[in-house]
């Protein structure tokens, strides 16, 4: 998602500089096999908008005819932006993850002005969408996009991609060239990129800023990228060394403060949480090197630009996709930027600021902080490309709608051939409410827990964890149902392709003979989405008992509510707890001789 406003920030000692701060921004943290505590790689994804609404898009496999042509629309605005042909066959995608577990995310990093192409066809959300229908690996996708692009024009702003399959995850930089016409047509049409192979073991983020600086040029295995990255800069005076000290970042999209503390520090937290304080990462000759997290603080938080972050560390923990979940919930808790702990969080410990990001004050503007959480969430996801499991069991996508913090995700297998309703496209927009979107309810709850938000997040997130915690052992039994299930399937498969192929592998079919297991992850995807979207619906009333007017009635271990002896309609161990102790004493600050009572 986009970032794009420009604002000045006060330095405490009066110094200001340009920040560039993202409105609609999103984060990636991409976790290698490696790394990970059931050898998947992940990506998460957060779709940080005002403008975009929270539902699942699916496209089922289908096959096309010679000369079949594709409408492209702008996925930001809706503009229509031309046709492009068809391929013969397209991949089932549900989300961002399609059939043969390839998971394709982004953030927008915006770069020089002037790079976008005004009348190319290829947008960037049009062409993660395009590609997984496309793609059964990330290197095909990473040729696939840069293809694209190169034949239809580049429509959009620079991007980060994440981009991983069952075996590899990569991240992806792409800058569009401009437009310069001759003779009608364009010269400069296509773009310049970078894609680097995250080493196995490592962990990746990247929000809203170009992170890829110097990269090899002799190294296919680890690095791709377009013949005329190098030149292009150089073409524009936005570099003038030697091939070998090309930075694409600096070049691309140099970090101003904005940029810094609106985007890295958001990386910087992700890495902080993951790595237990501790950023294991090689130097640039392959050493390794442990540093305290802290070490980079005054650089993500826009202090020091020279202490740059390394692109990649190695956690200290094995990685389970629970944790990148509570990630994806961060606020900077327990940090200087600590979004709960200032005035901004009034006095019940709000950690959202409402738009826009900045305000003024005698004759200075200043901006609040942007953390990983935020409460324009569109939707969000943990998409997990499990390397020991076929293509038809192994594409696992954990979905959910509205703000992180107080919404939960649910498994959907990516082979499932129905999307439940709650997250089904259609079923309300932005302007239309609907009781049966998972987006409208996961919203009622958010923005009840704003009024005593440390009173009723805690409460939410308590339900959340027990919902996730326990699917994560009803992925286990679901899996070896559908892994007996595979078996039976892949024996006749096999005796099937053995007449017509030689090459046939089933851990890579996903096609009719396994007809039975995908009936079987869609019966589990559906009904369990089903299951808790009911509770949530109950939840919401739950919560308007328990918190109204600022009350907080006590529950008994089954979930009833307390109530006197003498009437059970009248509320026992009810407390009144107030605002927190730094509220109180901003206002004791700024108007304790008003509010003070006399002494006796």
């Amino acid at each position: 998602m986009k970032r794009s406003t420009l604002i000045i920030l006060p330095f405490a000692a009066g110094i200001s500089a340009i920040l560039s701060i993202d409105s609609d921004a999103c984060t990636n943290v991409i976790v290698t096999r490696g790394a990970s505590t059931d050898n998947s790689n992940m990506i998460s994804y957060a779709a940080d908008s005002h403008w975009l609404y929270g539902e699942l898009y699916f496209k089922p496999q289908a096959d096309w005819k010679a000369g079949d042509k594709l409408r492209v629309y702008d996925w930001d605005s809706g503009t229509y932006l031309g046709l492009i042909d068809q391929v013969p066959h397209t991949y089932k995608t549900v989300g961002n993850m399609n059939e043969h577990q390839l998971t394709i995310a982004e953030t927008t990093f915006g770069g020089r002005a002037g790079l976008a192409d005004p009348n190319g066809i290829m947008d960037y959300g049009s062409l993660i969408y395009i590609t997984l229908q496309r793609a059964k690996t990330a290197r095909e996708a990473i040729k696939i996009m840069a293809d694209l692009t190169a034949r239809y024009g580049y429509y959009s702003e620079g991007e980060s991609f994440s981009i991983a399959d069952k075996n590899e995850a990569w991240i992806m930089e792409m800058v569009g060239k401009g437009s310069e016409k001759l003779n009608g047509e364009n010269t400069r049409k296509g773009s310049v990129w970078v894609a680097l192979r995250i080493p196995d073991g490592y962990i990746c983020a990247h929000a809203n800023q170009s992170r890829i600086d110097r990269f090899p040029l002799n190294d296919p295995e680890n690095c791709l990228y377009a013949e005329d990255v190098i030149d292009f800069a150089r073409s524009q005076g936005w570099f003038s060394g030697e091939d070998s000290e090309f930075s694409f970042r600096d070049a691309y999209c140099p970090a101003d403060f904005g940029a810094l503390r609106g985007c890295e520090a958001r990386v910087w937290s992700a890495f902080n949480i993951l790595s237990n304080g501790w950023f294991t990462y090689p130097d640039s000759e392959g050493n390794s090197i442990c540093k305290d997290s802290h070490t980079f603080l005054d650089y993500a938080m826009g202090y020091n630009p020279d202490n740059r972050m390394p692109l990649w560390i190695r956690p200290t923990r094995k990685i389970s996709v629970k944790d990148v979940a509570n990630v994806m919930r961060d606020h900077y808790e327990g940090t200087p930027m600590d979004m709960t702990t200032d005035i901004g969080a009034g006095g019940n410990a709000l950690p959202y600021r409402w738009r826009p990001m900045t305000f003024e004050y005698e004759g200075s503007t200043y901006t609040n902080e942007r953390a990983i959480a935020t409460q324009q969430t569109g939707f969000w996801f943990v998409g997990q490309s499990r390397h020991d499991y076929p293509d038809v069991i192994g594409g696992l996508l954990w979905f959910g709608t509205d703000d992180a913090a107080t919404s939960y995700l649910t498994p959907i297998y990516t082979n499932t051939n129905k999307i439940p309703e709650c997250f089904r496209e259609g079923n309300g927009d932005l302007l239309t409410y609907s009781p049966t979107s998972s987006f409208w309810i996961n919203n009622r709850i958010s923005n009840a827990c704003y009024k005593m938000y440390n009173q009723m997040a805690p409460f939410v997130r308590q339900r959340i964890d027990e919902f996730e915690n326990t699917q994560q052992a009803n992925i286990r039994s679901t899996d070896s149902l559908a892994l007996l299930a595979y078996k039976k399937c892949s024996d006749k498969a096999l005796k099937a392709a053995k007449k017509v192929s030689d090459t046939y592998d089933p851990m890579e079919d996903t096609g009719k003979h396994f007809s039975p297991v995908k009936k079987l992850l869609t019966r589990y995807s559906v009904s369990t989405a089903d299951k808790i979207f009911s509770e949530w619906q109950k939840l919401e009333t739950t919560l308007l008992v328990k918190f109204i007017d600022g009350n907080v009635k006590a529950q008994n271990p089954d979930g009833s509510f307390k109530h006197t002896e003498a009437s059970k309609k009248i509320p026992d161990g009810l407390t009144q707890p107030g605002y927190t102790d730094f509220w109180k004493e901003a206002v004791v600050y700024f108007h304790g001789e008003t509010v003070k009572e006399p002494a006796q």
